[in-house]
């Protein structure tokens, strides 16, 4: 794969943050005049495409909570090791925060949670059926014509 130069990697990271690559282009570094057919070829190389789904990727695993962040926040949430903070007015009409622990009914909910993720509760119902069968009727008795 070619290496980027330097321009071209300063197009990639304002192409993420701006999301227009005729913008992205201006700040890079490239002439106004030709920022916009600049960034259309840009997007069209597949090295610089290449580079920009990575950051992207990279980008939304740092963002976006995997399953093993959740289960560990409500893990932390149910044993109550999680506090809220409360805004409260005092005098003055001056703001102040209040940390409380999370309640009874959130520690409660997490759990839930919890027990669903790992089958905890699932309704299991056990039945016997009898029935009588009757005897079936030959196929060729149906199929007779009279």
């Amino acid at each position: 794969m070619a290496e980027l130069t330097e321009r071209q990697k300063k197009f990639v990271d304002f192409y993420i943050e701006l999301g227009d690559a005729a913008k992205a282009a201006v700040k890079a570094g490239y002439s106004e005049r030709t920022a916009r057919y600049v960034g259309y070829e840009n997007l069209t190389k597949p090295h610089i495409r290449k580079r920009i789904d990575e950051r992207l990727k990279q980008l939304e695993g740092e963002r976006i909570a995997g399953a093993g962040e959740v289960m560990k926040y409500l893990s932390s949430v149910m044993r109550g090791e999680t506090t809220d903070e409360i805004p409260l007015l005092v005098g003055g009409g001056e703001q102040s925060l209040c940390e409380q622990r999370v309640t009874a009914k959130d520690r409660l909910r997490a759990a839930e949670l919890l027990g669903k993720r790992y089958g905890m509760f699932s309704e299991r119902i056990q039945a016997t059926i009898s029935a009588e069968v009757e005897s079936l009727v030959p196929l060729a008795e149906l199929l007779r014509c009279d």
